[in-house]
């Protein structure tokens, strides 16, 4: 294993099962573990105060790197400093952390115990899976973002589409995708039972990687003789904005469908949107202009690399004379964590990759691209955004 993580969320009993089984040994390479605070940050409880000075404590003692409360989403940290490459093999206590096969790199989440024997011995067991050819036909519209897109595959595959299986996405549209567009497609693997999802190569990817580190890497790349067991065609063709309705992700409509419904309040962040990409979607939107009255908005940069360019780009002030609420990075209200949680009763639109009951809350939970979400919020109820062209496809 290549690296391996444990966040704020499942991190303390990492630590632990350490303690139970492996007492004070050292962890197999300290330069290749980490743990990432990006759950619950800063602690908004006492339990969660102890468990991230737990491992801050363990850390310290094995002389372990911490991305603490003040950076942000951990996988999104792994990829901006290069702590990982194409090829290269990751696992860690977050349920999206394939998320990485948008650049090349197999991740994998797994159970506290499981992260524990990784910590020490640095291996793990895999079952390989199968794999899948999803092939995306045509181009979508240019009010389309990277989320409808992946919303537009949940929508024929269902959430057990994928299940158990690796991914390998093919279509001329996917070449237009951005850095920031790639990992927003890949974010919603888990949303489909899939064990990772894997993006035709880009150059700029390999740019990215060699400009950040010396490691030698190779993007993995399927061989011509490569065995799918399905070969799955979408017609992506046009695609308009879509929505995902409860309550789950696979419940998708064109946001053309719900045009007039009341929302109470929209979260934009996450490791789905809470790129700069998406913060400039966002702000283009609102600039110049106010959220409607009765709605909250409110909005988490993915970490403090994105952060700090919507301060120099001069987002920040866009976003607060539009209303919005910003938060620090990390994950927010899609891990219960803090900002973005709703009541019963209210209509939020989400940028997050799940709406099952209670993930964020007792409300109603849609999700949908930045652009919706922004343009609905300025309206006060759901409104597909058609004013400009957002996203270059070809």
């Amino acid at each position: 294993i290549d690296l391996r993580t444990a966040r704020d969320f499942a991190g303390a009993n990492v630590v632990k099962n350490y303690y139970k089984y492996f007492d004070d040994t050292p962890v197999a390479d300290k330069n290749k573990t980490y743990f990432t605070f990006d759950c619950n940050i800063p602690a908004k409880t006492i339990g969660y105060a102890n468990n991230q000075q737990i491992c801050r404590q363990f850390a310290k003692k094995q002389d372990i790197k911490v991305y603490d409360v003040n950076g942000g989403i951990g996988s999104h940290i792994m990829i901006e400093q290069a702590l990982c490459v194409p090829g290269e093999i990751v696992v860690g206590t977050d349920s999206h952390l394939n998320i990485l096969g948008s650049m090349g790199i197999f991740g994998q989440g797994m159970g506290d115990v499981d992260i524990t024997f990784a910590f020490k011995t640095g291996k793990t067991w895999f079952e390989v899976p199968d794999t899948i050819l999803i092939e995306l036909e045509g181009i979508p519209s240019p009010y389309a973002t990277p989320k409808d897109l992946i919303l537009a595959v949940l929508r024929e595959l269902g959430t057990k589409g994928c299940l158990g299986k690796a991914v390998e996405f093919v279509g001329k549209c996917l070449n237009s995708l951005t850095f920031d567009g790639r990992i927003t497609f890949a974010s919603m693997i888990t949303e489909m039972g899939g064990i990772i999802g894997f993006l035709p190569l880009q150059d700029y990817v390999i740019d990215y990687f060699k400009n950040k580190t010396n490691k030698d890497f190779i993007y993995p790349e399927p061989d011509k003789d490569a065995h799918y067991i399905e070969h799955i065609k979408i017609n992506v063709d046009g695609l308009k904005p879509l929505v995902a309705c409860p309550p789950n992700p696979a419940n998708v409509i064109e946001v053309e469908q719900l045009r007039g419904k009341k929302i109470t309040t929209i979260f934009i962040g996450s490791c789905t949107n809470g790129r700069f990409e998406d913060m400039k979607i966002v702000a283009d939107i609102v600039k110049g202009k106010k959220i409607a009255p009765d709605v909250i908005a409110s909005i988490v940069p993915a970490t403090r690399e994105v952060y700090s360019e919507m301060l120099k780009e001069g987002l920040l002030q866009i976003l607060f004379d539009a209303g919005f609420i910003i938060s620090n990075p990390g994950c927010g209200g899609c891990a219960s964590g803090q900002i973005g949680m709703t009541g019963k009763g209210e209509v939020q639109i989400s940028t997050s990759n799940r709406n099952f009951p209670g993930k964020q809350g007792d409300g109603e939970i849609y999700l949908a691209s930045p652009a919706t979400a922004a343009f609905s919020a300025l309206k006060g109820y759901f409104e597909p955004y058609y004013e400009k062209e957002i996203y270059k496809w070809s």
